[in-house]
């Protein structure tokens, strides 16, 4: 009897799909929409003057469970000055491949030079072209932006960079929004999508602030 009942249930369930409208995707001329927070292509961001975010720390390159990100280090120069810190990314590799979009390299990047854009089209036919150079991750220029090397614009000290970080964090908050330069891929916009978090961190900053504040005067 068990038998009959869930063969019955089974057919149920074919029968009730029949009569349900099909839904057709226009791709490639008309590609789905992706969730805000999907986790596509990688993005190396700049500072609002142009210099790079990334410091070649490598720690994305240790937190990746896939082995999958390869960076290697240089210094910056008063002459070269590729990012505020002292050291920078001279070479930037993510071979996707490997990668299996999970973020940890998202959390590990401590100046939020990393983030992951909306672009899910990354099918090749050379495992080569799977390799992504610094050039092909690099946030594209922005209105107001410089090409590195330059000197540092917003402030005398690496420290400067990062004052109203969280009200201001420069184009990680939509650089995988914006139109890609000429060679690159064309990323989805989602007009009105802003830095995940960012109003509650800058919310939560304010009140610890008044809270210390409140406490050294008593």
């Amino acid at each position: 009897m068990g038998a009959i009942t869930g063969t019955f249930k089974g057919f149920g369930v074919t029968f009730s799909h029949m009569f349900r409208k099909v839904v057709t995707t226009d791709y490639p001329f008309k590609p789905p929409v992706s969730a805000p927070r999907y986790h596509g292509r990688h993005i190396l961001n700049r500072h609002p003057d142009g210099l790079e975010k990334c410091i070649g720390c490598e720690l994305c390159a240790w937190a990746c469970p896939a082995d999958a990100i390869y960076v290697e280090g240089g210094d910056n120069t008063d002459e070269q000055r590729f990012s505020p810190g002292e050291r920078y990314a001279s070479v930037y590799q993510i071979n996707y491949a490997r990668c299996i979009f999970c973020g940890l390299c998202i959390e590990a990047c401590p100046t939020r030079s990393l983030t992951m854009s909306n672009e899910y089209e990354l099918a090749r036919d050379n495992r080569q072209d799977l390799i992504f150079t610094k050039e092909q991750l690099l946030a594209p220029l922005l209105p107001g932006m410089e090409q590195p090397p330059h000197p540092m614009r917003l402030g005398d000290s690496e420290k400067d960079y990062y004052v109203g970080a969280l009200t201001n964090p420069g184009t990680s908050a939509g650089a995988e929004h914006a139109a890609n330069s000429p060679g690159r891929y064309q990323v989805e916009e989602h007009p009105g999508v802003t830095f995940p978090g960012a109003e509650q961190q800058a919310q939560r900053a304010a009140a610890n602030g008044s809270a210390a504040g409140k406490g050294a005067g008593a």
